[in-house]
């Protein structure tokens, strides 16, 4: 059976690797943007992550900005911008900004966690109580400020207005796959790092999309962890890296991106083990073949029409050689 060829982006956490400084995490994000651009690469996004020594992406729209800057046809955006965290016309304001900065080339993906704890919560001054309608009224608010100028609207987004920005919903549950679907929204899968309701959550979008001004029909996208190395050998022994930063995420113990040991995985218990294959159901890890198999089982069970990679290398090198990999493995 033959299915079609999905798209390659990207998702960037901007990793502080240990010994390593954010600075550094900056440079390298830049370059793997560049790369991404490279070799064809739909799009570039970054996370909204707050309160994390490992994670240099908070300020996600600063960081947009500066990588559309260092690139020249690639899409920039969010993956996501949490909107518990932020008033929808601040949004619009910087997202406006980035548009009218670097015309079509900029995406906003939207999140409804807030990416963080609930100290930090308060500390981004968001104390007020979220409820089930705050965040599809956000969005609303936020299409109506990026979109066509209105006539006696008392707020508007300078800059923003008529930027029609694209936006996406991001997901890693069932709420949002509905309302991408009722909005006729882009909707992208958080299988990267909670894979258990991708199967379900894309039927239930295709089956529920109505057509909009922006979107005909469904479009899926779907995050992929990926390692790719000349050797399964080398690739399994990179993602050592990955799964003990997962391990540290389910230990509430999150630190910097750490370097990779060999055979990781066999120090652990049975239990552990589970948590992180259960974590990184979704990844891809080993040589050419393996990562060009492990695509074409991602397509076959979910025809995703764009697949974004999250690559977490601790070698910044050995990770522009793994996007080349993987690259070549969906041709």
């Amino acid at each position: 059976m033959h299915f079609k060829t999905p798209r390659l982006s990207m998702l960037d956490l901007v990793a502080v690797r240990e010994g390593g400084t954010v600075r550094q995490a900056l440079n390298i994000a830049v370059q793997t943007a560049q790369k991404a651009e490279a070799l064809g690469f739909a799009r570039y996004w970054l996370a909204e992550h707050h309160n994390m020594p490992g994670i240099a992406s908070s300020a996600t729209s600063v960081l947009i900005g500066h990588i559309a800057g260092k690139t020249e046809r690639i899409r920039v955006g969010s993956g996501g911008i949490m909107l518990p965290n932020h008033a929808p016309l601040v949004v619009a304001e910087a997202f406006g900004t980035l548009a009218e900065l670097y015309p079509g080339r900029i995406d906003l993906g939207l999140g409804r966690a807030p990416g963080t704890d609930g100290a930090t919560m308060r500390a981004l001054r968001r104390d007020r109580v979220e409820t089930e309608q705050d965040f599809p009224a956000d969005v609303a608010e936020l299409q109506r400020l990026l979109g066509p100028a209105q006539e006696g609207a008392r707020i508007t987004a300078t800059p923003g207005t008529n930027t029609n920005i694209p936006i996406w919903l991001l997901g890693s549950s069932l709420f949002s796959a509905q309302l991408a679907a009722m909005k006729g929204l882009p909707y992208a899968f958080a299988s990267h790092f909670a894979p258990r309701f991708l199967h379900q959550a894309i039927e239930l979008y295709r089956s529920m999309f109505r057509p909009s001004a922006t979107l005909a029909k469904p479009y899926v996208m779907v995050g992929v962890p990926v390692v790719a190395a000349p050797t399964d050998e080398e690739a399994q022994f990179l993602a050592t890296s990955t799964q003990q930063r997962v391990l540290g995420i389910l230990t509430g113990q999150r630190g910097q991106l750490p370097a990779p040991v060999e055979g990781f995985m066999q120090q652990l218990g049975p239990r552990e083990q589970a948590a992180i294959n259960d974590f990184l159901a979704m990844s891809v890890v080993g040589g050419p073949d393996t990562v060009r198999a492990g695509f074409a089982r991602i397509q076959e069970t979910t025809e995703a029409d764009e697949l974004i990679l999250v690559t977490d290398v601790y070698n910044p090198m050995l990770r522009l050689s793994s996007l080349e990999i993987a690259a070549q493995a969906l041709k």
